[in-house]
Parts: C-alpha cells; sequence; structure tokens
C-alpha cells in the first residue's frame, strides 16, 4: 500500500494540491485491522472536477457516483479509492439529507469527523501522521469521544448516535460518559434520519464480534425506540407472584449462541444476518401474549405467529429486501415447532412436513433452535440436544431416500389431468395440492398406488 501513497500523493502534490488518508483506513492500520480488501478514504483540498481531471488516464477505472457529495471513486494499484473534497455536512432540523459545503483546511475536514479515533490523517506523500483531537491515545485507551462536543456532532449527523454503539461492538471500546448522555438526550433526532441509513448501521452493529455491548448502548439510551422498539419492551416487568425467563436476557444469549452456531455447527457459514436477525427477534410476540394463569404460570401462547407479524412489520419499515424479511418471518414463525418433537416421537410424515415448511431455510432453523435453549438445568439441557441430534439425523435419513429436498407430489399436474380425463383449471390444482398431502403422509409411492389414491380422493370428492 505505501506504493500507491506515495504514487498518489505525489500526483497531486505536483499539481499543487494536497491529499491525506483520512478516517477508518488510519484507525485500522494503527490497530492491525487494514487488510487488502479495506477500502482507502482520502480527502483533499481539490474540487471534484479537480480530483477527476488528475485521475482521468491515470486511474485504472473511476465512478463519480458521489460527485454531488465531492466523492470520485477510483481504483488505483488495484484498490478502492475513495477521494473527497474536504468538507463539512449538516443536517437541517427538518431534513433526512445532508447538506454538503466544501471546505478548504484539513483541521476543518477532520474536526466535523464522528469521533476522534476516525479523526486521523496521514498526509500524502510525507506521510506524516495529523491528529489534532487525541485520537490516538484514545485509540490506545479504547474510548470513543467526539472531536467537537457530542451535542454538535449528533446534531451535525444524528447518524453519529448508532454508530458510537457500532464502534463499541465492533471494537470492544468504551463509550465516554459525555457521549451517552447525549445519545440519552437527543435520542429523538434519529426521526430525521432515513430508514435505509438506519437499517446499515444497525446490521453492521448486529454483524459485529460482540453485538451485545451494542445493543445494550442502544436499549439504554432509548435509540432503539427509533430502531426497534420490539426489543427493549422484552424487559418485561418482574411480578413476585408470577416467575418466568427474562426475555430480555434469553433474547441476547440466543443471539451469541446462535453466532457460535455460525461455525460450529455443520454446515459451517460466516456471519449470517438472517440467522442474527431471527435470533434477535424470535421472541417479540411475547410481551403481546403474555398471561398470567391461575396455577401461577405465565404463559405466551402463539407468541411465535404474533412475532412472525410483528417482525415483517419492523423489517419493512426499515426497508430490508423482501426475500430476508421473508426468510427472517418464516424462521421466528417456526422456532417453536421443533418442540413438539419432544420425546422423539414424530412420525415420518411430521418430519416431511417440519422439512417442507422450513424450505430453504431449515438449517437455519436447526442453528436458532439449538440456540434457543438457554436452560442451566444441564440435564434438560443435553436432553434438548439430543433430541435435535435425533431429528437431524431422520431428516437426513428420509432426505437420502426420499429426496426430501425436491419434495413433490407422486403425479404431475399432466399426469393427473389424463387420469381423471379433466382438462386444466382450478381442480388440477385441488388435486395436486391432496397429493402433496399423501406424499406427505405416506412418502413415496408406486404409480400404482398413487394412481389409486387419487382416484379414491376423486371418487369421494363426487
Amino acid at each position: 500500500m505505501a506504493g500507491l501513497l506515495t504514487s498518489l500523493g505525489n500526483r497531486f502534490h505536483d499539481a499543487g494540491f494536497a491529499i491525506a488518508l483520512v478516517g477508518g483506513p488510519v484507525r485500522d492500520a494503527m490497530l492491525g485491522r487494514l487488510n487488502r480488501d479495506s477500502d482507502l478514504d482520502f480527502t483533499t483540498d481539490a474540487r471534484p472536477e479537480q480530483i477527476l481531471a488528475l485521475l482521468e488516464g491515470w486511474a485504472e477505472a473511476i465512478w463519480d457516483v458521489g460527485i454531488r457529495f465531492g466523492t470520485v471513486g477510483a481504483r488505483v494499484h488495484g484498490r478502492e479509492c475513495e477521494i473527497t473534497t474536504y468538507r463539512s455536512e449538516h443536517y437541517d432540523p427538518d431534513s433526512r439529507k445532508p447538506a454538503v459545503e466544501f471546505g478548504d483546511s484539513l483541521a476543518g475536514d477532520l474536526g466535523r469527523r464522528d469521533f476522534t479515533i476516525n479523526a486521523m490523517a496521514l498526509a500524502l506523500p510525507a506521510l506524516t501522521l495529523i491528529d489534532l483531537f487525541d485520537g490516538r491515545d484514545d485509540l490506545a485507551a479504547g474510548l470513543i469521544r467526539t472531536p467537537a462536543s457530542p451535542e454538535q456532532s449528533f446534531s451535525d449527523d444524528p447518524l453519529r448516535m448508532l454508530r458510537a454503539a457500532r464502534f463499541a461492538a465492533q471494537l470492544g471500546f468504551h463509550v465516554v460518559a459525555d457521549v451517552v448522555i447525549a445519545m440519552t438526550d437527543m435520542a429523538g433526532r434519529l426521526e430525521i434520519v432515513s430508514a435505509e441509513r438506519i437499517r446499515e448501521e444497525f446490521m453492521k452493529t448486529l454483524m459485529s464480534d460482540d453485538p451485545r455491548a451494542g445493543l445494550e448502548l442502544l436499549v439504554g439510551t432509548g435509540l432503539t425506540e427509533y430502531v426497534l422498539p420490539e426489543l427493549p419492551m422484552l424487559q418485561l416487568e418482574a411480578d413476585e407472584h408470577h416467575h418466568h425467563k427474562d426475555v430480555y436476557e434469553h433474547t441476547l444469549t440466543v443471539l451469541e449462541q446462535a453466532m457460535d452456531l455460525e461455525t460450529e455447527h455443520e454446515p459451517v457459514s460466516g456471519p449470517d444476518p438472517v440467522l442474527r436477525l431471527a435470533a434477535l427477534l424470535h421472541d417479540i410476540g411475547k410481551p403481546r401474549t403474555r398471561r398470567f394463569e391461575t396455577d401461577g404460570r405465565v404463559s405466551f401462547h402463539h407468541h411465535e405467529v404474533v412475532g412472525a407479524r410483528l417482525t415483517r412489520k419492523r423489517m419493512q419499515a426499515l426497508k430490508f429486501s423482501g426475500e430476508m424479511t421473508d426468510d427472517v418471518s418464516k424462521l421466528v414463525e417456526l422456532h417453536l415447532r421443533f418442540h413438539g418433537y419432544g420425546t422423539g416421537e414424530w412420525s415420518d410424515s411430521a418430519v416431511r412436513r417440519y422439512v417442507r415448511d422450513a424450505g430453504d431455510q431449515l438449517t437455519r432453523l436447526h442453528k436458532l433452535t439449538r440456540a434457543d435453549s438457554t436452560t442451566r438445568n444441564k440435564r434438560r439441557a443435553a436432553a434438548l440436544q439430543h433430541a435435535y441430534d435425533s431429528l437431524e439425523a431422520r431428516i437426513a435419513v428420509l432426505a437420502e431416500e426420499e429426496e426430501l429436498n425436491a419434495l413433490r407430489p407422486d403425479l404431475d399436474g399432466a399426469q393427473i389431468m389424463s387420469i381423471l380425463g379433466i382438462a386444466p383449471g382450478p381442480v388440477v390444482g385441488e388435486a395436486y395440492r391432496f397429493m402433496m398431502e399423501v406424499r406427505l403422509d405416506r412418502g413415496p409411492l408406486s404409480a400404482d398406488e398413487a394412481t389409486q389414491a387419487l382416484l379414491d380422493w376423486w371418487s369421494k370428492r363426487g
């Protein structure tokens, strides 16, 4: 990377402009986290059209989709780079989009950044560290502070409050008291930020190595009221006469256990956003379904159904894709299904239906179901794990014997029409659905057996 920095620095310097590597790359380099895939951010006193002129015919590729915000993208020495004119951006009181003003000094540009650890620069081509706000000391101490007052910083861009939680989760850093106070006092300012920006920042927290740290900060400051209000609602009030598991603490534990299973349960995966969201949201239906029974127990009947509906509504509000919303909602709705397995007495038909209903989310459902066990009773925990193993083994056997991954009726639409002597129409769909139920109940049938089952249904149907 040194060659890239020197080459780019010389090109701007020779043209009479200043340029510096800035923000996250400087921070990550000091932490030993910078890698070959990391994007590189630069800031310069050159205006966007001057940046373009310097890069054209020299950079390997150029893109200018962010040029109205002063940013030009380029590929230099095989690395993705963003070069931005010195700027200062802020939100007008009623605006959801930042107003960008170009600046004339590196000091002014650094002073408008979110946190001191991101307000350091490496001036090129001399590679001189510029640290005007003691970011290096904060990096060493593991502190998250703002260059200006936190009130000013969060007023300029309220999304920075979510970024504080994200860096706490990603880096394991401590957010200083005055920043936490400002986050609490100014939580409502988040209302002017678009749902898309909130979603992206929230997911960076959830996908970090320690999302609990970030989530607890968001809940403690009240910011979740504007991101995921269902999460703090899981902190159900205690009742001296009724005892039940702490749903909020249980949820965070399930999330952490699901994260462990990403790499410990076959097939392994990297950080999985669908699984993590499902773990975080799997019990959000409990507050609305809690009932105090006459025998002193607490029930949450059908909380998985209510939770799936709430999950869909919240994910749509945060502008998640339809596919991701469907996948997470399905997992929330199915997360209790396994508990009917209990002593391992499900019929093959029940196992087939479990696989059919889970569809392409079966692997994630296995992991979510296992993660949902947070009992401290070692005997019960061992029994649950044994039952999970048993169900997965039965699924594997049936999958090999019956091609469960491509489950379909033994007769297709054309065969149904030929056997019954009917034309295309709604009745064909009705017959097809019946044959699917037969397939689920009885497993694979021979052609004669399938035909007889269809004819028996047709006769009874009249």
